[in-house]
């Protein structure tokens, strides 16, 4: 990948926070991958950890919202996160060698898929410091109404925001306070196409709005980056985990 291009990415990721970048992933490559997500769903979750795919309706199969770790049950999506253009980003953005920590799925089921409350991926990853990078992937076209992602600008450079519980699946926290008129003032919304790739730092603030359509989902991969300097609190993430694994058997 070309040097120069990767400077002006970090450029644009060190000010804003996040990167856009349309169209890349062809629409060959796009075809593939959701062959992929498809295959894994019908050959994987039946020997997944529980913790690992999460249903808007647990009763019904068609609403699946979440899957975590492919990497783990799948090579194509180990290979896809390793080794690969999206690894030379996220180093080329921390300047720094990475560790990738996750492959995710997300979708938004017509009707019914919830809003993602505004939060910071970092208040997740406990890490000191805050090296990491999260990438999302449009699998299909997202817009507005089926709730595509929003971005604060600049919000990386001004520390971690006060969070606290949710009923969202899949989104345990959000910040109590979002809404400022800063925030909405440095809100923008990233309609994408298919292929076109968001890279946002850990301490970037965003959400997404909920599906309302009718009868369009909003499917999307995810990939997320520590840098090798990031370290965890390992004890107090373990003792948020089983707490949300309780939160989890109530639902």
């Amino acid at each position: 990948m070309d040097k120069q291009y990767l400077k002006s990415l970090k450029s644009s990721f060190d000010k804003d926070g996040y990167v856009f970048l349309p169209g890349f992933l062809s629409h060959e490559e796009v075809a593939l991958l959701n062959e992929n997500v498809r295959r894994f769903i019908a050959e994987k979750i039946p020997s997944m950890s529980g913790n690992h795919f999460f249903y808007e309706d647990k009763n019904d199969t068609a609403t699946l919202k979440q899957m975590q770790d492919l990497e783990k049950y799948d090579p194509y999506f180990k290979k896809l996160a390793v080794d690969s253009q999206f690894e030379t980003i996220a180093k080329a953005l921390l300047e720094e060698d990475v560790v990738c920590k996750t492959v995710e799925y997300f979708n938004k089921p017509p009707k019914i898929g919830k809003a993602t409350p505004p939060h910071q991926d970092g208040y997740y990853f406990m890490l000191k410091p805050q090296q990491a990078v999260t990438m999302w992937i449009a699998l299909e076209k997202v817009d507005e109404e089926n709730g595509c992602v929003k971005y604060v600008k600049g919000s990386h450079l001004k520390g971690m925001r006060t969070h606290g519980r949710t009923t969202t699946l899949g989104f345990s926290q959000q910040i109590v306070d979002f809404g400022t008129a800063e925030d909405m003032k440095d809100e923008i919304a990233f309609p994408a196409n298919p292929g076109d790739l968001l890279v946002h730092h850990s301490l970037t603030i965003h959400r997404a709005g909920a599906n309302t359509t009718a009868d369009r989902t909003r499917k999307a991969m995810g990939l997320i980056y520590w840098g090798e300097s990031a370290k965890e609190d390992k004890e107090t993430k373990e003792r948020y985990m089983e707490q949300l694994a309780k939160e989890r058997e109530k639902v």
